[in-house]
């Protein structure tokens, strides 16, 4: 079986960055702030789209507030936890993977503290496929843009999911506008996030996320823009997928 540092994906770079960064994950005044003050709306997001797809009961108060429960999901390059914990509280059955050994430790060690019971694997899609693992929905947020073996990687993700399932990818798109915005302005004038987090030759246009998946097998169900509003200090979704965006795609049954 693959270790983590051994599948074709994982870029030892990316792996090393982010594990030098790892004891910041939950200050949110930190190096992950920008990420804090996205997850609103990734959560929203998946909420939505996850409730619509399985047409999910939420008429009342438990399934409210647990709308997740009996649903197995993936959270694939889940860093330090910060959308794994809020799926775990919705109810889902979670299994949250990362390369970078450190990311798990601080994940598992934050989920404890919050008496959250998430499943932390130091682990890489392609060993989770060889141990022949099935999610009913799969987040793949902000991580694409990392690894080495981009159609490698989503074949991986794509075997992992389940026929009926959901998976979601977020990313940065290749464009003029997301290397001003999000390697210049961010790394380098507002100093959002430490220079060199993004490689911008890395980025992938949503039609080359969506071609990945579709030779999968995968059906593009949603495409979703990101903006942030710095007046607002908040993120908001919209029809502008020049810089961030998300996707949702299924797998026919």
């Amino acid at each position: 079986m693959n270790g983590p540092s051994q599948a074709k994906s994982v870029d030892p770079a990316e792996i090393a960055n982010f594990s030098a960064m790892a004891d910041e994950w939950w200050d949110e005044t930190g190096k992950f702030k920008p990420l804090h003050k996205f997850n609103p709306i990734r959560i929203g997001y998946v909420r939505d789209q996850v409730i619509a797809h399985f047409r999910l009961q939420t008429d009342d108060a438990v399934a409210k507030l647990k709308p997740f429960k009996g649903l197995r999901i993936l959270d694939i390059g889940c860093g330090g936890g910060l959308l794994s914990e809020p799926m775990a509280r919705l109810g889902a059955d979670m299994v949250s993977a990362d390369a970078a050994e450190k990311n798990i430790q601080i994940a598992s060690l934050h989920a404890k503290k919050m008496g959250l019971d998430i499943d932390y694997r130091h682990t890489t899609a392609e060993s989770l496929v060889e141990a022949g693992e099935k999610f009913d929905v799969i987040l793949n947020m902000e991580v694409i843009e990392h690894v080495a073996d981009v159609e490698g990687f989503v074949e991986a993700c794509c075997s992992l999911l389940s026929p009926g399932g959901i998976m979601f990818v977020a990313t940065l798109n290749r464009t003029p506008k997301s290397y001003a915005l999000a390697i210049i302005g961010a790394e380098y004038v507002l100093r959002w996030l430490p220079k060199g987090t993004h490689n911008w030759k890395k980025f992938l246009k949503p039609s080359e996320v969506s071609r990945c998946l579709r030779n999968e097998g995968l059906v593009v169900k949603d495409l979703a823009g990101a903006t942030y509003n710095p007046f607002e200090d908040r993120w908001h979704l919209s029809k502008d997928l020049s810089v961030n965006y998300l996707l949702t795609s299924t797998k026919p049954e």
